[in-house]
């Protein structure tokens, strides 16, 4: 008698699962498609714009989708207007109400207290995006010329081997952060890295000098397009340099 209840039991289980896995694989979910408000839009540099305070955002003279391929629109609009726009007035929070408001922004580093942490990563936010934005957005101007040019080569033997070590030190940089040219205390360029929000004007660095050129290694500046292929970044960056405005910055710091 156990023996046919027991097995009795089985075939109604045995169809219950039967009707459960049958209703599983037949029902069907409608989901609606976007509609076209819903659909992301790409904007321009000019929407972005800081509150009102110390600092601004710098001014692009360039359209988000000017250097594709090797950066695409969508990158340097959240880059832009969300990641660097964010720093900007979390800064201006920061220094409102302080004596450093009106100071400029190389005063501010020498007074920076390195365990302010907000004034710390929001500071460094503002300042490395700021560099970063002016030295990108040209696919003409592959190398650098005049004084600059021969610097470079006389510091590290030609303009191809300053690229290599350049690429190599922003490669071995773990996780997020910067790699810097620095014209350092005796006139000399020099290659760095810094962690995070970090960079060379700050009290904590190990090599200390004036920033001419960097390339932002946080995930924000290329995984949309290259996703975890970082060195593919690094690679696309000399294709971008404004090597004009990177000379410029470099005949300022040497006059100073």
């Amino acid at each position: 008698m156990k023996k046919i209840i027991l097995l009795l039991f089985c075939f109604l289980f045995t169809i219950s699962i039967g009707s459960c896995k049958r209703k599983k694989y037949t029902e069907v979910v409608e989901v609606p498609l976007p509609t076209s408000e819903e659909k992301m839009t790409i904007g321009t540099p000019d929407d972005a714009k800081a509150d009102d305070g110390a600092f601004e955002i710098t001014k692009l003279n360039y359209t988000y989708d000017a250097l594709a391929p090797y950066i695409d629109a969508m990158t340097m609009e959240l880059h832009y207007s969300k990641h660097y726009l964010t720093y900007t007035n979390n800064l201006n929070k920061a220094l409102a109400g302080t004596d450093m408001e009106d100071m400029p922004i190389e005063d501010i580093f020498k007074k920076l207290d390195m365990t302010n942490t907000e004034l710390r990563n929001n500071l460094g936010g503002y300042y490395n995006h700021t560099l970063y934005f002016d030295i990108i957005g040209s696919k003409t101007n592959t190398k650098p010329t005049d004084t600059l040019a021969r610097v470079i080569d006389k510091n590290f033997g030609s303009f191809e081997e300053f690229k290599t070590q350049f690429e190599d030190s922003a490669n071995k940089e773990f996780g997020s952060g910067w790699t810097w040219l620095v014209i350092d205390k005796s006139g000399k360029l020099q290659i760095t890295n810094t962690p995070n929000q970090d960079n060379p004007l700050m009290p904590n660095a190990q090599v200390v000098g004036t920033p001419i050129l960097t390339i932002d290694l946080w995930e924000h500046a290329y995984y949309l397009d290259c996703q975890y292929k970082r060195k593919k970044y690094i690679e696309s960056f000399f294709k971008i340099i404004n090597w004009k405005k990177v000379g410029e910055k470099f005949e300022e710091a040497i006059s100073n």
